[in-house]
């Protein structure tokens, strides 16, 4: 792929989902020059980096204290937010770990129910120990995008159901899936406008019931008031939505 793309698109970092948070995935991207940002289990054996006077003690030492996700050490600790009931607390740190070579630039999310002091808590890590936390989450969040246009795609728009078989004919069904994702985005943000919640299946459906009173309409005996139609094209369009409730509000407007 960076063959494929060349010096239009310098990317710096290659994200990859938990299934490859390991150093054989982090070794092959370091061989490409690129940083890799990917999850670890939750409980990864992680290690602090010794400090001064550790190995003043110890000359050989190599890995510090464990990390504990229980008592994370508060200096380690980036920010904390409280929010719906939670607290969100975001620690940072380049910590060891026995199967990498270097030390690796981990970030550690938890998440407390304030009521029951319940918490859980995610691992994330980049090879690039500049990364600041918070870009550091960004872009891992970025992936989920892929999935759920690949969703999309599949569901939607025919990914998972062409025939065809030859490079070219795959080839063009993969283009137009992934095409009709964006246009249906695009589409979507205007209509989210005036249907907040909308979604792809209402969009369809929105389109499908327009094209087919356009239709009957030009069998009408007299052309119909350009306004009146319009109104009537919308109300029967948006009664055909997947989620009437979120749009009664709309309704009461246009009947009114």
């Amino acid at each position: 792929m960076l063959a494929l793309i060349g010096n239009k698109i310098r990317p710096a970092y290659f994200v990859l989902d938990g299934h490859y948070g390991n150093h054989y995935a982090c070794s092959m991207v370091r061989q490409l020059g690129l940083h890799i940002i990917s999850k670890m289990p939750h409980n990864a054996e992680l290690y602090l980096q010794p400090t001064a006077q550790e190995r003043a003690e110890r000359p050989k030492l190599k890995y510090g204290a464990r990390i504990d996700y229980a008592h994370l050490p508060k200096a380690l600790r980036r920010s904390s937010i409280t929010e719906d009931g939670y607290r969100i607390e975001v620690y940072q740190g380049q910590c060891l770990h026995k199967h990498f070579a270097d030390p690796i630039n981990v970030v550690v999310i938890v998440r407390t129910h304030l009521e029951t002091q319940r918490a859980g808590h995610v691992v994330l890590f980049s090879s690039d120990l500049a990364l600041d936390a918070e870009k550091l989450v960004d872009y891992y969040a970025l992936r989920f995008q892929i999935e759920f246009t690949f969703r999309d795609a599949k569901q939607h728009f025919g990914l998972e159901d062409f025939m065809g078989v030859k490079e070219t004919s795959v080839a063009n069904a993969v283009g137009l899936s992934f095409f009709m994702v964006n246009l249906s985005t695009y589409l979507l943000d205007g209509l989210r406008a005036s249907y907040p919640g909308a979604g792809v299946n209402d969009l369809k459906s929105y389109c499908r019931a327009r094209h087919y009173i356009a239709e009957i309409l030009k069998f009408a005996p007299e052309n119909p008031d350009g306004i009146t139609c319009s109104d009537l094209i919308e109300q029967v369009c948006h009664r055909t939505f997947i989620h009437p409730r979120q749009n009664r509000k709309h309704d009461r407007e246009l009947a009114a």
